[in-house]
């Protein structure tokens, strides 16, 4: 039955990290993969989420099936999370637990494909790799709009607006609600608002993935672009994870929230996502959305928490600053301390790209996009003098 398949190259990223493993270089540098990682190069389990997996476990009481909703005081606190405490659109909001940010990503496509015929979504260029085969899988067609301008290293605002201008009502655009992954340059409030008055004007429906709620600037201030987003428009989707803030990468946390026109229509949304849902992955794994839980719902383990997340960005922000300073001696660099969250592109050709891995033990992606966290003291001497032999 298999005889006639041919087998797939990895996944780039995936493929990076497994040829970094069998590097025996002692200098050997990782910055391919997007997990946090602290200065001992570990991607530690939160303090607050040992606690709260103690607590978790003395109160367990039963392994029985949740259904496709999940865990539905997770459902209400994400929801809160990211539209804030006194939200005003609650009613017309509905939220489904999903297996992490993918899962909640896939299901919004996938409601979005069944709702209507050649449903087409605009994806930023660049994008996150995985967002295309993931949007593709459930039925959509992709198309692009421009975002990062290289040579200036900044968003050509210009060449954006001007494309999704031209975007059709009914059409989805998926936005990075914040740290854009992998250039790291994030919109700003005016441009937030100028794409929602476009969608109002224009009908077509935002999906914001928000992957990386509090490694930006804070909890609160990440979410403020897809708010002012949410104010303005009718319908909106929003792909959410507990991957990075909360540091639960396995346990596969996450949820899709949808904003529509009603009450009503929020009601009938609901069920056609669970019934998505059930068709393919039938529930969510409960003990991730259980550890966040525990987590919000306890004044101290949530300070905890927040303190947690704020270490995580204070020290991506201290790196981007290092990093700067390390390169100034080869070129300006500048551009990296103004950006947000994990991933920068270094401006590197694929050629100098291949002579630091293959020369250095240095791993990057062909685009030379960077995840900073895999920078640390001890390697970012090493880092910045490679860099600056093979761009000399």
């Amino acid at each position: 039955m298999f005889e006639h398949l041919q087998a797939l190259a990895s996944d780039p990223i995936l493929g990076l990290s497994q040829a970094f493993q069998h590097d025996e270089n002692p200098n050997k540098v990782d910055l391919g993969v997007g997990v946090y990682k602290d200065e001992q190069g570990n991607t530690p389990v939160l303090s607050a989420v040992i606690e709260a997996q103690r607590l978790a476990h003395e109160r367990e009481i039963t392994k029985a099936y949740q259904g496709p909703v999940g865990n539905r005081v997770f459902n209400e606190l994400m929801q809160k999370l990211i539209f804030g405490e006194n939200n005003p659109l609650h009613s017309r909001l509905t939220t489904l637990q999903t297996p992490g940010g993918c899962g909640a990503l896939w299901l919004g496509a996938k409601l979005i494909a069944n709702s209507r015929d050649s449903a087409t979504i605009w994806v930023s260029r660049p994008t996150w790799a995985n967002h295309i085969p993931l949007m593709q899988g459930a039925g959509l067609t992709i198309k692009e709009y421009p975002y990062y301008d290289a040579s200036s290293q900044s968003i050509d605002v210009d060449a954006m607006m001007s494309t999704l201008e031209q975007v059709p009502a009914g059409d989805l655009v998926l936005l990075h609600g914040c740290c854009h992954n992998p250039c790291g340059t994030d919109l700003n409030l005016e441009q937030w608002q100028a794409i929602a008055q476009l969608a109002q004007k224009n009908g077509f429906i935002p999906f914001v993935d928000l992957a990386y709620q509090g490694f930006g600037d804070g909890l609160e201030e990440d979410a403020q672009g897809l708010r002012l987003l949410a104010a303005a428009v009718p319908e909106l989707l929003v792909a959410s994870s507990c991957s990075k803030n909360f540091g639960l990468y396995r346990e596969r946390a996450g949820a899709l929230s949808v904003l529509a026109d009603s009450t009503a229509a929020a009601e009938v949304v609901f069920s056609h996502m669970q019934n998505a849902s059930r068709a393919v992955y039938s529930m969510p794994p409960a003990h991730g959305a259980t550890l966040v839980e525990t987590i919000l719902t306890d004044a101290q383990l949530c300070a905890q928490w927040q303190g947690e997340v704020g270490q995580m960005r204070d020290r991506i922000k201290s790196l981007r600053q290092d990093l700067a300073q390390a390169l100034a001696p080869f070129g300006d660099f500048g551009f990296i301390p103004e950006q947000r969250g994990m991933f920068s592109f270094l401006g590197l050709t694929a050629e100098q790209v291949a002579r630091l891995k293959s020369q250095y033990s240095i791993y990057m992606v062909d685009s030379s996009r960077i995840n900073l966290a895999g920078i640390n003291q001890r390697n970012l001497p090493y880092l910045a003098d490679s860099i600056g032999r093979v761009i000399s």
